[in-house]
């Protein structure tokens, strides 16, 4: 089927907490797909059924790299084309193949022991501070921080600075286009900085990879170069340390879940899993995929140059897919959920996410057991992610 029914404002979420609006339940047990419109851009398609979530990210037939052809539906005044996220393969293979063999599940192993010695050393931290103390910038933060710069060779000091120019890149706010690009210049122009002193200085890290695949290979121009860096330092401290405190939050609404950590361990994989499927992380869906023929999704025709936004909160939460959507429950058989993404561009950095956020539920489910809630949280508002600014916790 077809529908011409006018679109309606997006995203649904509120910034404050973790609930996924009721306006998804309606959408997901609606006929067909819905009609939104965003801040910025054309209308579009919201994808919120599982399945229908689960062919846009994953079918050909949509392409990030014609969102670039369009004024594409966003929550940004400009519209980012640079880097990874904006390729369709053969482009997209060539940078990912790049950078995948530093994430693999192998490599990613061997680096928990550093691993769990960081988020140790941060619990150590906490209890010499003493509660109450903010979970978000003493814990959360710190630890894939500390993560990202020893694995790409970017100094621990200049941690203010690109937590800055982070929150710059996800921010939904009212920064002109022009204030846009210039945080986004100058985080490359760092970036420039980082990668001449590794060209002088060249070290066993990700960085230095790169740069001999950029030098000695000709495998990436030196934008794609710096927007590659730009990228993995951005993704790979902003989700995690945005999801710690989330998965925190949840488990202590939850009581008898985070109960179920500290008595048996060997469920924390699980229990990552499962709370990435149940947290919607983000504010609403953004990077849109854009059909390159008509496609039928949900039983709606998509046509050729259409865009489809995918809520993967919501998705995650569809009970066609998943039994009991709205619990928390660690015992789920072949979840398959899409808190990754899927397709081509499945989160590239999934597997140092997983120990990351197992690491953390470890160390804080068995040092610090009696851990609850010791003020109100602030929550962040006008980013594209959802989750706490500070969190202040005792135990």
């Amino acid at each position: 089927m077809t529908t011409t029914s006018e679109p309606v404002a997006y995203p649904f979420n509120e910034a404050e907490g973790l609930e996924l609006n009721e306006a998804y339940t309606a959408a997901r047990e609606a006929d067909g797909l819905i009609r939104v419109k965003l801040q910025f851009g054309e209308p579009s398609w919201l994808a919120t059924r599982w399945a229908d979530a689960r062919l846009v990210l994953g079918d050909r037939r949509f392409s990030r790299a014609a969102a670039g052809e369009h004024d594409q539906p966003r929550s940004q005044p400009t519209a980012s084309q640079q880097g990874i996220l904006s390729m369709d393969p053969p482009d997209h293979t060539r940078l990912r193949t790049l950078v995948t063999k530093a994430f693999t599940v192998r490599r990613v192993e061997e680096m928990r022991p550093r691993v769990r010695e960081i988020a140790e050393g941060l619990v150590d931290d906490l209890i010499a501070m003493g509660s109450p103390v903010d979970l978000v910038e003493n814990f959360a933060l710190s630890l894939p921080v500390v993560v990202i710069c020893e694995l790409l060779g970017v100094p621990m000091a200049d941690r203010p600075q690109f937590r800055a120019w982070s929150d710059s890149a996800l921010s939904t706010s009212s920064l002109t286009a022009d204030e846009f690009e210039q945080n986004r210049e100058e985080l490359r122009g760092y970036m420039r900085g980082l990668i001449a002193e590794h060209r002088e200085h060249p070290a066993d890290d990700l960085m230095t990879a790169l740069i001999e695949a950029r030098d000695d290979h000709d495998k990436l121009t030196e934008l794609e170069l710096v927007d590659m860096c730009v990228g993995i330092l951005v993704a790979g401290h902003e989700t995690t340390a945005t999801q710690i405190p989330n998965f925190v939050y949840v488990l202590l609404e939850n009581p008898e879940r985070f109960a179920e950590l500290r008595t048996d361990p060997g469920v924390i994989p699980a229990a990552v899993e499962e709370l990435m499927r149940f947290v919607p992380l983000g504010a609403g869906a953004n990077f849109p995929r854009y059909a390159t023929e008509d496609v039928e999704v949900g039983g709606v025709l998509v046509k050729a140059g259409e865009p489809v936004l995918v809520a993967v909160g919501a998705a995650n939460r569809d009970r066609l897919r998943f039994d009991a959507p709205e619990e928390v429950k660690f015992d789920r058989d072949g979840m398959q959920h899409l808190g990754f993404g899927h397709g081509v561009h499945h989160c590239l950095g999934a597997p140092l996410a997983r120990v990351e956020l197992q690491e953390a539920l470890r160390a804080l489910s068995a040092r610090l057991p009696g851990l609850y809630l010791s003020g109100d949280i602030v929550w962040k508002t006008q980013m594209l992610v959802r989750g706490p600014r500070t969190m202040p916790v005792g135990w």
